[in-house]
């Protein structure tokens, strides 16, 4: 059994990851696992789970059936497909934990029922099914990268002391929506912004192509994050506004309030956040460690001799801290 009790140290510490000598920059980074890495190929176990509001979610599972279980939760508009999902639940499964990644709702391939869908701060759904899968075992922790994260140290810190999980881990979590949106409004971020608001729209298309949609909105007009979730995203899960969704569901407020030991890996150079949007270390209680490294984008954290060697050490890294390893390298 993995220890779950956390050492102290120092929360705010310089992360021993170092870059590929071949991808030294931050866009390259990024890219490079989205456009040239072919995902493990490992076993996996779908589930679907009918939710309490009579919409579902779908599970993929991978490793020991006997070993504890661990969820993670992806990023925006990604899936069991997007090219670091495999390679954690490989990560977990390798260390004997059950690994499940859930599916926020209509990502799996499939739309969801409801007009609802999912957001960077609704964490009912992860709770729920953390609660649900309890009847089955243990659940000893999550990994949430990139929204996915941003939604799990919310829910650390609105559960507090009450947290049904031993370790958390997340990774290039947008601390400050709003700092995120204006970001991507910047120099090369907007490639990056300009795809994804591709991705919400034509989800958003196929799910309103056979569901009543209660919104009248152009969404093909709308061009950037602040303006699709001012008109889409606010107003679908009961927002006053953009301003009142970015200020309730930001992740960083919450981190004060976590009471179970959690790794949050951060890049400084990561091009969807501001160097200062990661928190301060007085911000951070001791049982939560930051790991900053200065190079690494968003989601990247790439190494390796050579292209054809490429190792994806935040992976690794995010498990070793589930499964209570000490860190030895850098990588």
């Amino acid at each position: 059994m993995p220890d779950s009790t956390g050492a102290r140290n120092m929360p705010r510490v310089k992360s021993e990851f170092q870059p590929a000598w071949w991808l030294r920059g931050a866009h390259a980074q990024t890219l490079w696992p989205t456009l040239f890495r072919r995902g493990p190929r490992i076993a996996l176990e779908w589930e679907r789970v009918s939710l309490p509001d009579g919409d579902f979610i779908d599970l993929c599972w991978h490793g020991p059936h006997d070993g504890p279980m661990v969820l993670l939760l992806h990023g925006l508009e990604g899936s069991i497909h997007s090219h670091y999902a495999r390679g954690i639940l490989r990560e977990l499964g390798c260390r004997g934990f059950r690994a499940c990644l859930m599916h926020f709702r209509g990502c799996s391939g499939e739309p969801n029922r409801l007009p609802i869908a999912y957001h960077s701060g609704k964490t009912d759904d992860p709770l729920w099914l953390i609660h649900h899968l309890r009847e089955r075992g243990e659940v000893f922790g999550a990994i949430g990268v990139s929204l996915g994260g941003n939604v799990l140290l919310k829910l650390l810190g609105e559960l507090g002391e009450t947290v049904p999980l031993r370790r958390a881990a997340v990774m290039s979590v947008p601390f400050v929506l709003d700092d995120a949106a204006r970001r991507l409004r910047q120099g090369l971020s907007r490639l990056y912004e300009r795809h994804l608001i591709g991705h919400l729209q034509r989800s958003f298309e196929r799910k309103f192509a056979h569901l009543t949609c209660p919104l009248s909105v152009e969404v093909r007009r709308l061009r950037s994050f602040h303006a699709f979730d001012d008109q889409v995203t606010a107003p679908l899960h009961g927002f006053a506004g953009v301003d009142d969704y970015y200020r309730q569901a930001s992740s960083r407020q919450f981190i004060p309030k976590i009471r179970i030991p959690t790794l949050i890996l951060h890049a400084l150079d990561d091009p969807f956040m501001f160097p200062h949007t990661a928190p301060a270390a007085e911000e951070l209680p001791e049982c939560v460690r930051l790991e900053i490294a200065p190079r690494g984008g968003h989601m990247g954290f790439v190494t390796g001799r050579c292209p054809w060697q490429a190792e994806y050490w935040g992976e690794r890294r995010l498990a070793s801290w589930i499964a209570g390893e000490v860190q030895r390298d850098g990588g």
